[in-house]
């Protein structure tokens, strides 16, 4: 099954019990809202199906894993109804992910920026390969990681968050994530990253369902309020967009 248009694809896989499910976009894997809502929708859809026991997150190609937000959008955003409506995608993504039947195990093959750091956060297991570096740029822009923080403090916790959300134009390295607890197994290569997770997840997908469902529970225990919070969140980020320091950071970054 397939969703796709000129600005983006999601796609799904699935077999033995394992749903693959890619995103891609030309902006290095860049998420425009419909792109959101389309991975968002195919998520609902595999939570519902009983024949899923384990969904794999990638992204396409061999470059970045997800660079985030859409510049695009975020510039043309010209009222906070329209600010609000386009980080209020990533609060819907985050929200299926957490409260998605299934284990969801993230496949990060390079680096990732803002809200892509949200979506690996949102995993429940996270395979990396040691180029997969990862940055909050958002503060740099004149907005914040606020949509995305409670899911990445969720997994690293406040202190780690602050190091990333405070330090804009910094990298932190895979072996830091990894350290942090962000990501779960770090390799050397993709190849090494893709024996190891096909084996993880072929042993994962063989476990008892329910077993599984319940722990998906006990591992997202304390974020009942992020349907609400999170949509909050993303009123903040919808009002600072529309700041000119943020609109002239975008164009300075688009250039």
């Amino acid at each position: 099954m397939a969703a796709q248009d000129t600005i983006g694809i999601v796609t799904t896989n699935i077999q033995n019990k394992t749903a693959t499910v890619t995103f891609g976009h030309p902006a290095s894997n860049s998420f425009p809202r419909n792109l959101l809502d389309k991975l968002t929708a195919e998520i609902h859809k595999l939570s519902s199906n009983q024949e899923v026991s384990v969904i794999v997150l990638q992204s396409q190609g061999n470059g970045a894993f997800c660079a985030g937000a859409s510049f695009d959008e975020l510039l043309a955003v010209q009222t906070l109804d329209q600010g609000t409506h386009f980080f209020s995608g990533f609060a819907h993504l985050l929200n299926a992910m957490r409260n998605c039947s299934q284990i969801i195990v993230g496949r990060v093959q390079g680096k990732a920026v803002g809200g892509g750091v949200g979506i690996i956060a949102a995993c429940d297991y996270v395979f990396a390969t040691v180029s997969s570096a990862i940055k909050l740029s958002e503060i740099a822009i004149g907005i914040g990681p606020f949509v995305i923080e409670p899911a990445v403090s969720h997994k690293i916790g406040k202190t780690a968050m602050s190091q990333l959300a405070l330090a804009p134009h910094a990298w932190k390295t895979a072996p830091w994530a990894n350290e942090k607890g962000l990501y779960s197994e770090v390799f050397d290569n993709q190849e090494n990253l893709d024996e190891n997770l096909n084996s993880f997840v072929e042993k994962l997908a063989s476990y008892h369902p329910q077993a599984l469902q319940e722990l998906k529970k006990v591992l997202w225990e304390g974020t009942e309020n992020w349907d609400t919070l999170l949509l909050q969140r993303a009123q903040v980020s919808g009002k600072l967009v529309l700041s000119d320091f943020t609109k002239n950071a975008l164009s300075q970054f688009k250039k």
